[in-house]
């Protein structure tokens, strides 16, 4: 595996910082889920004039069964990734461990399709193959560092916390405000609140932070107003 590298042009070369970008960028998104999910909760409850107890209480429910949805999804996901992965592991052991000269030539080829000369990407096979040879095989076949695999659990908690703060700021925002202000002031924290998620998302992706937020704030404005409509429309209709 890779260890620490140089850096250059302001890129950091380091084992696992992929890994930790798509972390990072995961968390993100959770966060704009609970900011999106629990506003149009909140919001559509508010529109329906209904009082500050049943607001709060449909944004906690929503709060609290949007991150134990998230924990779930996320650690049965990377539990299949885990097992797919373990998996592959124990197969490539098998073949190193039965075939190990074909294994080298595999590994070979590998590299000689990456462009390397078939004399070099022998030496680079056979060095890697005496360093690390199982390391060197997940790698260069399956993508996969042994070092670096996800954490069911870690997911899983990662993931409800970032839902989880997310969420918090619409339900705060609802519920300090008076009752005339409940939903302006909502909506503007949302709407600012997306507007940093998604540029953060696109600055670690590589994009354009102003097209992302822009997004993210129209895609947020039409559900709060979408929510705010059905819940004024259907709370008073019922009522």
């Amino acid at each position: 595996m890779l260890s620490d590298l140089p850096t250059h042009g302001g890129e950091l070369h380091t084992a696992g910082t992929a890994g930790r970008l798509n972390w990072l960028r995961a968390g993100v998104l959770g966060a704009n889920d609970g900011i999106v999910s629990v506003a149009g909760i909140v919001v559509g409850v508010a529109g329906t004039s209904a009082s500050l107890a049943v607001v709060f209480t449909a944004g906690l429910a929503g709060l609290v069964a949007g991150a134990v949805s998230m924990a779930l999804g996320e650690y049965v996901s990377v539990s299949s990734q885990r097992d797919s992965e373990a998996a592959q592991m124990d197969q490539e052991k098998r073949e190193l461990a039965a075939f190990p000269e074909a294994e080298l030539d595999e590994l070979t080829a590998l590299y000689t399709a990456k462009g390397l000369s078939p004399d070099t990407a022998r030496q680079v096979a056979e060095e890697l193959t005496d360093r690390a040879p199982l390391t060197a095989h997940l790698e260069a076949e399956l993508g996969i560092d042994p070092d670096d695999l996800a954490s069911p659990a870690q997911a899983a908690g990662a993931s409800a916390l970032s839902f989880t703060v997310g969420a918090l700021l619409p339900l705060a925002a609802i519920l300090l405000p008076p009752r005339a202000w409940r939903v302006p002031v909502c909506v503007a924290a949302v709407l600012v609140a997306l507007a940093l998620t998604g540029s953060v998302s696109a600055r670690l992706g590589g994009s354009s932070p102003r097209r992302a937020a822009l997004r993210v704030v129209v895609g947020g404005a039409l559900g709060l107003a979408l929510t705010y409509g059905i819940g004024h429309l259907f709370g008073t209709a019922i009522g």
